[in-house]
């Protein structure tokens, strides 16, 4: 980064480091009330209330098709609970995960997580409320007012039962709690992010929900160093959004495909994500290309928006990964894998023929005879590979595969990543 180039005394002048650092810290926030958002402008949406999504859909970045998902945003005041009710679920993967406001896991409830009550009813209440839940309650204190479940239950063969399961989930309260309305927001898009507005906005921005992270003090003072420098007059304001615009973004959106985490194989990830420590870049990153991740004891995910010879992923061309007999995705997992093709840059499911948008290790996928395992991407058929083991792509349109691993091995954590991505006539 350069030197001080945003003037003002020794003590007040910003550099651009501050302001890429404050920006960057800021976003992460502003990409969860931007869901928050569109979560709640749903038809019949509301605060307190599950949205049991229909098979096969979810109106998020990257949805994981594997599961019946369930959401809901919760808001809790001093008084007021929300009761999460639990069904008992054996034999398939199943998690109902809480977050904050600012992507953090609060818990997961399952019977890895919550060994000692992993289904049942549970109390979820504001920071320092002196609720009492009753004996057969469990208590879950939320980092602030409000906070996003998102639950899934694998489907494992067995989407009747999956949904049974779903519909079990149950979100009822006490009262009648005070509800914030999400902070007023410039709605923007991945392609462009939002400029200079979002530090207009910092402090109801940051006023809106406790950041856990160790270092968020120090963050939230280089936040408003630069909130005072835009609001300096027009020239700082100008200088701000020029810098924004011109180089914090466009270098953000190479970090967040390219350092934000591992690379491995030419895939991006392979560490913990939900609980982000100081590292509030990976968190901004988290949100921004598939929102609500969760820890890493419950998946790891991979992205790969390369291929093996580094040129950018292109759904005019073809590709393939090939598993080893000896290296099946099935080997690095106590629950299940898969993958999906999503869209860039919003990270969406890319509309197909044939409604094919991931592969899991319940999809009929053939085998080589050697027992390797090959998946072809591309706007048609490759030669050589099963069409049953086929991702459609969008012929002309940029693509990203998201490659998850739930309840992973060790290994996964220290040093596997799925193969590389390879042209398919690289392999000719």
């Amino acid at each position: 980064m350069s030197a001080t180039v945003f003037g003002g005394t020794s003590a007040q002048a910003l550099d651009e480091e501050t302001i890429t650092e404050a920006y960057v810290y800021l976003l992460g926030r502003a990409l969860v009330i931007r869901q928050e958002h569109i979560d709640l402008e749903e038809t019949g949406a509301a605060y307190n209330t599950i949205k049991y999504n229909p098979l096969g859909s979810a109106d998020f970045v990257n949805p994981n098709f594997d599961v019946a998902y369930l959401e809901a945003w919760f808001a809790v005041d001093d008084k007021t609970p929300v009761v999460l009710e639990v069904p008992e679920i054996g034999g398939r993967y199943y998690t109902a995960q809480i977050i904050d406001e600012w992507g953090e896991v609060i818990a997961n409830i399952n019977e890895r997580s919550f060994r000692s009550k992993p289904f049942g009813k549970f109390f979820l209440v504001k920071p320092g409320s002196k609720v009492v839940p009753p004996a057969d309650a469990g208590r879950i204190e939320l980092h602030s007012s409000k906070a996003k479940m998102l639950a899934r239950v694998e489907l494992k063969g067995d989407p009747e039962g999956a949904v049974r399961l779903q519909k079990a989930f149950q979100v009822s309260v006490t009262g009648t709690p005070e509800i914030e309305s999400a902070v007023a927001l410039s709605m923007f898009d991945n392609n462009g992010l939002i400029g200079v507005e979002i530090f207009e906005r910092a402090e109801a921005i940051l006023a809106s929900a406790l950041d856990v992270a160790p270092n968020a003090a120090r963050m939230q003072q280089q936040v408003r160093a630069v909130v005072a420098h835009v609001a300096s007059g027009k020239d700082g304001r100008a200088a701000v959004d020029s810098l924004l615009r011109d180089k914090v973004i466009p270098e953000f959106k190479v970090f967040a495909t390219t350092k934000a985490a591992d690379y491995r194989n030419h895939w991006l990830g392979g560490g913990s994500s939900g609980n982000y420590g100081a590292n509030y870049r990976l968190r901004t990153m988290v949100s921004l290309m598939g929102i609500w991740a969760n820890t890493g004891e419950e998946a790891v995910y991979f992205g790969a928006f390369r291929d093996a010879n580094e040129r950018p992923l292109d759904g005019s061309k073809s590709y393939v990964i090939h598993f080893p007999a000896d290296g099946l995705p099935d080997s690095v997992v106590n629950a299940y894998w898969s993958i999906i093709l999503v869209s860039v840059p919003d990270y969406r499911v890319v509309p197909n023929a044939l409604k094919r948008y991931n592969f899991n290790n319940q999809s009929a996928l053939q085998n080589d005879p050697d027992g390797s395992l090959k998946i072809a991407i591309g706007p048609r058929p490759v030669l050589g590979v099963p069409e049953s083991n086929w991702l459609p792509s969008a012929e002309g349109k940029p693509f990203s595969l998201t490659f998850r691993t739930y309840v992973p091995k060790e290994v996964v954590q220290r040093e596997w990543a799925p193969p590389p991505v390879r042209g398919a006539d690289d392999l000719s």
